[in-house]
């Protein structure tokens, strides 16, 4: 539990947000600070790739409170404000305006920054990462019909723009250095079927490229590739993963290790210092391992989880990551956590070809992850597979005739 003084929160995301909204419904009536980099109040990520791109949603709509909701409950937000330096002994932060705000409990939800490329034309305008609200607002203003639209990186971000841009009538080609989309996350039989979808609506691939640089005069022009490829391009989205935001913290001298290192209540190693959302890299009590989660779920539930430790609540975070992500006509989510290395086999439940069903990663029977696509309501099940820790039969694990709560034995009690 946090000592005498408010409790501050560096990060105004979902995380930094969905945190203070706990303290106050945890009952918690000290001071709460919440400061944020950027001018925007709290939003939520997932639309900046999917509805505000492809103009499905309204912009407000992303926005995690209204804007007297932070009055109304005494929570001082404070936009536009950047943290320089956090001063352990003396349990102060430090802000580039010159504040200094003393804490009793300090939340660090700094969340990550896009990766750039580190090439000549990198500058160029029109030469654009997502990760902001104002990034998708510059996005979305250049996704005119028959734009030529190249995106840097075939991973969950670059294959969502794609599938906006192409849904908006540009012109898409997506440069990606593996052997095909989500290569690494998916493997060779499940990232064909994203590599195919993409190409059924007309976008085109550059697999196994590079980069080389990005060209014009003020404004990008093209791109050119390592093997003197040149693409034209009237914009160009670069999606090449991002970093956790750990400047802060490691100035301070916490524990970082791609992330800031936090045990499974989330706590780090200062007893009044916390971190959550994407730049905690939590021991997970189920899992058995460190895992650091980029993804909306994850800060959703784990700010929450930060604030309960913060006013003495028991916290065990055991959540299972948890995405999605639409592009066309696929709807796909993904529960569990599976990295190369991890699982043996790869357990497909329906017709790949028909653009529905489940694919299970499994290490010697037992289910790692799941991820269903354009097949709803079957989260939860999944859940309990990969909880329950226990082999299952993978020909009953593959017959969609088999209801997937069926597979599980259960001891009498």
């Amino acid at each position: 539990m946090t000592e005498q003084g408010p409790i501050v929160i560096v990060g105004a995301g979902l995380a930094g947000a969905r945190a203070a909204q706990t303290l106050r419904e945890e009952g918690y009536d000290g001071d709460v600070v919440l400061l944020g980099e950027e001018a925007e109040r709290p939003y939520e990520r997932p639309a900046l790739s999917k509805g505000l791109l492809l103009g499905t949603a309204e912009r407000d709509s992303v926005h995690v409170h209204d804007a007297g909701w932070y009055p109304e409950h005494d929570v001082d937000l404070r936009t536009g404000t950047r943290v320089t330096a956090l001063d352990r002994v003396s349990r102060a932060v430090e802000t580039a305006d010159g504040q200094r705000l003393r804490y009793g409990g300090l939340l660090l939800a700094t969340g990550a920054r896009a990766r750039t490329l580190p090439v000549p034309g990198a500058d160029l305008d029109g030469v654009l990462r997502l990760r902001t609200l104002a990034d998708s607002d510059r996005i979305g203003e250049a996704l005119v019909d028959g734009a030529n639209v190249v995106v840097v990186g075939a991973g969950w971000i670059g294959l969502e723009v794609a599938a906006a841009a192409r849904t908006r009538g540009a012109t898409v080609t997506v440069v990606e250095v593996a052997d095909l989309p989500l290569h690494r996350v998916l493997g060779d039989r499940l990232a064909t079927v994203f590599a195919d979808l993409h190409r059924d609506h007309g976008v085109t691939f550059h697999f196994r490229a590079q980069v080389r640089e990005f060209q014009g005069t003020g404004r990008v022009s093209a791109v050119r590739l390592a093997d003197g490829t040149t693409l034209p391009a009237d914009l160009v989205v670069v999606g090449v993963g991002v970093r956790p935001a750990t400047e802060l913290a490691e100035r301070a001298g916490l524990a970082v290790d791609d992330g800031v290192l936090v045990d499974h209540t989330l706590r780090t190693d200062d007893p009044h210092v916390w971190a959550a959302g994407d730049l905690a890299n939590a021991q997970h009590p189920l899992l058995g391992t460190r895992v650091r989660v980029e993804h909306w779920a994850n800060a959703l539930h784990s700010g929450p989880a930060a604030a309960r430790g913060m006013v003495g609540r028991p916290v065990s975070y055991d959540r299972l990551p948890y995405f999605y992500t639409d592009q066309y006509e696929l709807g796909m989510e993904y529960t569990g956590h599976a990295p190369p290395g991890s699982y043996d086999r790869v357990v497909v439940r329906g017709d790949l070809d028909g653009g529905a069903f489940i694919a299970f990663w499994t290490s010697r029977g037992r289910v790692l992850a799941g991820m269903n696509v354009n097949v709803w309501d079957v989260t939860d099940p999944i859940k309990e597979l990969i909880r329950s820790r226990q082999p299952v039969d993978p020909d009953r694990l593959a017959d969609p005739g088999v209801a997937l709560d069926s597979l599980l034995t259960h001891e009498p009690g």
